[in-house]
């Protein structure tokens, strides 16, 4: 594997391990403000972002190269509210796109193929998570300080994630 390429593949497994643990702590923020549909949804989230990392780690593996493991970084325990957590979800995700497009930049440049085709599947899964978190942060906006309205968004988020798991992005279901 290219020495370049497989840098670069190693420090989107840290984008991925991070992302998997700010999710995991948002999550439990919800969780203790009883906002559990929320929190449903982002541990599966959270759950989504290890698979990526995990694929990631695989394929590096399997092309000859050495994935490193990193080691974990303490995401923020306290938001200000449910629509700050949207918002820094938003502003993650569009972090890990650019962190994408300069490695997919990288794989062209190195004229490594097999990993820029292995990386579109990345480029697709951020498109659906900046539109699925500008479709969240939405709702949020309209919604406002009306409870009643909080508490069917929460429900939806809930029955959201219920087909959501990382085995049926796998399966492409």
């Amino acid at each position: 594997m290219n020495a370049r390429v497989e840098k670069a593949l190693n420090q989107q497994v840290v984008k991925e391990s991070s992302s998997s643990q700010f999710y995991l702590a948002m999550a439990s923020w919800s969780e203790t403000k009883g906002l559990n549909g929320t929190a449903k949804f982002l541990y599966t989230h959270s759950d989504e972002e290890r698979f990526h990392m995990l694929k990631l780690v695989k394929f590096i593996n399997e092309r000859g190269g050495k994935a490193i493991i990193p080691e974990v970084e303490k995401p923020p325990v306290e938001f200000e509210n449910l629509e700050h957590v949207f918002e820094l979800l938003l502003e993650h995700e569009l972090d890990v796109t650019a962190s994408i497009n300069d490695l997919v930049d990288i794989c062209l440049q190195e004229k490594d193929y097999s990993t820029h085709n292995f990386v579109q599947w990345y480029v697709s899964e951020q498109l659906e998570e900046e539109a699925l978190a500008r479709t969240i942060l939405d709702k949020l906006k309209l919604i406002g300080g009306d409870k009643g309205g909080m508490y069917m968004f929460d429900r939806d988020l809930e029955n959201s994630a219920i087909g959501a798991s990382p085995a049926n992005q796998a399966q492409g279901k």
